[in-house]
Parts: structure tokens; C-alpha cells; sequence
């Protein structure tokens, strides 16, 4: 049976994720992960006593963002490159 705050927490979204919580999400390893957190490409922050690292909902979802704008820039520029390359070839 569900009590009443089950309930609210099923409709309200956690503000912070796990470091694990996140690498499902992304679909990439936990080790990765903590990679990106150590790099400073996702902000996260280390709470309590163990050091527990935690991600808040929206800086994951401007990471992603952030990585499908990287994305289209490089492929942008892959495109144009490859342009310039077979119109380098033909002259």
C-alpha cells in the first residue's frame, strides 16, 4: 500500500541524481561518469559525511545539451571539411 508521501514523491522528480542515476541516463559506465564530474564537464557536488557526489537534474540535462550543440558544430565542420578536401582534389 502506498502512503500518502510515496505518493508526492512519485510526482515530484528528485532534484539530484546519483552519479549511477546518471550513467543509466547517459548509457555509459560509472567510471565515465566520475570522469566527466573530476573533468569539470558536469557539475556535480560531494555532500555528507562519505562524500556522496550528486548531480542536479537540470546541470545534466545542459550537459546534454551542451554535448548535442558540440555535436552538430563537429559535424558542421566535418561536412565542410570534407567539401574542401574533394574540391582541393579536383583542382
Amino acid at each position: 500500500m502506498l502512503t500518502r508521501t510515496d505518493e508526492m514523491e512519485d510526482r515530484v522528480e528528485a532534484r539530484f541524481l546519483t552519479l549511477t542515476d546518471v550513467s543509466e541516463t547517459l548509457n555509459v559506465t560509472l567510471a565515465q561518469t566520475k570522469a566527466l564530474v573530476r573533468s569539470g564537464d558536469l557539475s556535480a557536488i560531494k555532500i555528507g559525511g562519505r562524500g556522496a557526489w550528486r548531480v542536479e537534474r537540470s546541470a545534466l540535462e545542459e550537459y546534454i545539451e551542451r554535448m548535442y550543440s558540440q555535436t552538430r558544430e563537429f559535424i558542421a565542420r566535418e561536412q565542410t571539411g570534407g567539401a574542401e578536401q574533394r574540391d582541393q582534389a579536383h583542382t
